[in-house]
């Protein structure tokens, strides 16, 4: 049974989610010949935004807030990155969105135990973070293979998945330090 207080936290994730996917963050890399070009990595809060809804409540919860955040983009309001609607299955995006789900379940394994570490959270993370990219890239693979469309995997590769994984990595390192009053909260009544 779905009580008020858990309400209440899925109401706030799933804000918290909306907001955090509204702010792009552009990631300029100048080319090597140092002309005007440079080329525009899009990224989001959205990750960073998961992993400390997940550390500060139960997994359960950011299941259901991501889940209902799924829905509204898909069927509802274009809340994702960019855009939404059911057409939105179609693009390799949605094989990460899918791959934030064993990132909830990773990173809310460390609610299990009594206290969160920092050397737990970096490991966990970093699993965390590249099971939420295999599980992106798989899902590009399986389309590459169901629209015969080969020549796109490396550039899709390179784009979602390269291209973004550092960023998510080096988010990690602010996250660190609200883990000391994440742990107080939690366990300090």
């Amino acid at each position: 049974m779905l009580n008020f207080y858990k309400l209440i936290e899925i109401v706030i994730s799933l804000q918290l989610l909306i907001i955090s996917t509204m702010l792009p963050v552009y990631i300029q890399l100048p080319f090597l010949d140092k002309s005007s070009n440079s080329l525009d990595i899009p990224i989001t809060l959205q990750i960073p935004t998961i992993i400390l809804l997940t550390l500060i409540f139960n997994r359960k919860v950011v299941f259901r807030a991501f889940t209902i955040y799924i829905i509204l983009g898909l069927f509802i309001s274009p809340v994702f990155h960019q855009g939404g609607s059911i057409g939105y299955l179609l693009t390799p995006n949605f094989g990460y969105l899918l791959g934030t789900y064993p990132l909830i379940k990773i990173i809310g394994n460390l609610n299990k135990r009594n206290k969160i570490r920092i050397d737990n959270f970096l490991k966990n993370g970093v699993l965390a973070i590249s099971a939420m990219h295999l599980t992106g890239i798989f899902y590009n693979f399986i389309q590459i293979i169901f629209y015969s469309q080969f020549n796109l995997f490396l550039y899709n590769l390179g784009k979602y998945s390269i291209g973004k994984i550092g960023y998510h990595l080096i988010m990690l390192i602010p996250l660190i330090l609200l883990i000391k009053p994440i742990n107080y909260l939690k366990y300090n009544k």
